[in-house]
């Protein structure tokens, strides 16, 4: 997949950015586990576990099911060929519920247990706490963070804030022509508190007057009383930078409210979940930074007939990328010739054109980051599901 983002001076300006707010992005680290616990057992009989880490329980529980289905789907198939290495793929679920506590708790366990691989987790919060006791157990991670903070810890698929920021930018400026922009947030996450803080930097960097930047917790019934006080501000544009169920509700309470000021919601509430939790009417009012939607990308057909097969339900907004993680993982373990985390590691750090679902992968060898990284805007349809806008693509010449 080809990405064209006219953004090389904005990406450049968020990495300076990133650097001050975290050091675990320094060029000068790497992505290669500093430590190989030869106790840590990688396979029980005649399989090879590979653990999913995500919320499968909680408030993000829709995000957690469609990883754990897309794992399940990559492995299934691997399995339909021979498996791996002589033996089949166990997929292992690690419920984090979200909570860097619970998940601290759960990859312990699960390690504990036997690993030979993991993909996840989802939440960067999580990813800080339970990322470094995979790499100590000579595990190679394919997280789902998009925190900069989780930068070098393993390799992602997915987009990060570095990557993410800039998009929102532009088209909050270039698309969106918002002149002010009020932000609200959720204070209690790294993502999120990251995010703000770098969309915030980027839009004075660009002209845009921020108007005010207006903390949540979320949890809360209904975020009335947030969107009041900024929209007292008199703002073009509100940037809703939480996750899903809170955006959901942000967005709701704006349509309700008939806020005047344009709504858009960051790359930590895309999931299908926002659309139930703001209604048809509110979701399709506030488009959300996110990525192509599964069968947004070219020759998706095959893989969603399997996955609606299988499940019985359409697939996760993530479900791509734990499948394309999890088949990525078991091709680079077969090349090196086992799950040895420094023969995968060089493995991974080689990968260059691989094609799955999400396109064609390759990584930036300091951070562990995909490059180039597949951000969209994308909007509800009147069926409740999320596309790429085809408005943001005219406006910007993205393309696949």
């Amino acid at each position: 997949m080809k990405l064209r983002h006219p953004f090389a001076t904005a990406a450049a300006l968020v990495a300076v950015v990133a650097l001050s707010l975290t050091a675990c992005s320094s060029s000068d680290e790497t992505s290669e586990p500093t430590t190989t616990t030869a106790t840590t057992e990688k396979s029980a009989g005649d399989t090879i576990r590979i653990g999913l880490e995500g919320p499968l329980t909680g408030d993000q529980k829709s995000v957690g099911e469609g990883m754990l289905n897309g794992a399940e789907m990559a492995a299934t198939e691997i399995n339909a060929k021979g498996g791996v290495l002589g033996k089949k793929i166990e997929i292992v679920p690690i419920d984090d519920a979200a909570d860097p506590e619970t998940g601290t708790k759960a990859a312990k366990a699960a390690i504990k247990d036997g690993l030979a691989g993991v993909v996840g987790p989802y939440n960067s919060g999580v990813g800080a706490k339970t990322l470094p006791l995979y790499i100590e157990a000579g595990l190679v991670p394919l997280r789902l963070t998009s925190a900069d903070t989780t930068a070098s810890l393993g390799y992602t698929l997915q987009p990060m804030t570095s990557q993410i920021a800039p998009v929102a930018t532009d088209a909050i400026t270039k698309w969106l022509k918002a002149k002010s922009v009020a932000i609200i947030f959720d204070s209690t996450t790294d993502y999120t508190k990251e995010s703000a803080a770098v969309m915030s930097t980027l839009l004075q960097k660009a002209g845009v007057t921020v108007t005010v930047s207006e903390a949540i917790t979320p949890g809360e019934k209904s975020y009335d009383a947030a969107v009041t006080k900024v929209a007292a501000t008199n703002p073009d544009l509100v940037y809703v930078d939480t996750y899903y169920p809170e955006a959901g509700l942000i967005a709701k309470a704006m349509f309700d409210a008939k806020v005047p000021a344009k709504c858009l919601a960051d790359f930590g509430a895309y999931d299908n979940g926002f659309i139930p939790a703001a209604g048809n009417d509110a979701a399709q009012a506030c488009p959300v930074v996110g990525v192509p939607a599964p069968s947004d990308f070219p020759d998706s057909a095959k893989l969603i007939d399997t996955y609606t097969t299988t499940f019985s339900s359409e697939p996760g907004v993530w479900t791509p990328y734990t499948y394309d993680s999890v088949k990525l993982l078991v091709e680079k373990a077969a090349e090196a010739g086992s799950f040895d985390s420094d023969a995968l590691t060089a493995a991974i750090k080689a990968t260059s054109g691989w094609k799955g679902w999400t396109g064609t992968v390759a990584f930036d060898a300091p951070t562990g980051n995909r490059i180039p990284a597949p951000v969209t805007v994308n909007i509800a349809d009147a069926q409740g599901e999320f596309h790429v806008d085809q408005t943001w693509v005219t406006a910007t010449g993205f393309t696949f």
